[in-house]
């Protein structure tokens, strides 16, 4: 049990901020008839990959926050600038 509490924390954590992702990144972005139009599914799932992404870097837990309330509040610009400043690939 000692083996899963590590990963209990992380998705404790990661879990409810993919649901409130779920919400947030898909409103305003309907069609007429009040569907999701198809950039806002392409955009949510961008999002939720980046979000995994953020919390399986070996990084503290303050920058996986950070990171994470960069892509919450911002989708599409907070996307951008995670993939271009997050520091991946650093040794």
């Amino acid at each position: 049990m000692n083996k899963l509490a590590p990963y209990l924390n992380r998705l404790a954590l990661a879990l409810p901020m993919l649901a409130l992702l779920l919400v947030t990144s898909s409103c305003s972005r309907y069609n007429a008839n009040g569907g999701l139009a198809t950039w806002g599914y392409v955009l949510l799932a961008l999002d939720i990959l980046a979000m995994i992404d953020v919390f399986r870097q070996p990084w503290s837990i303050g920058k996986k926050l950070m990171w994470a309330v960069i892509i919450f509040i911002f989708p599409l610009a907070g996307l951008i600038i995670y993939y271009l400043f997050a520091g991946r690939g650093k040794a």
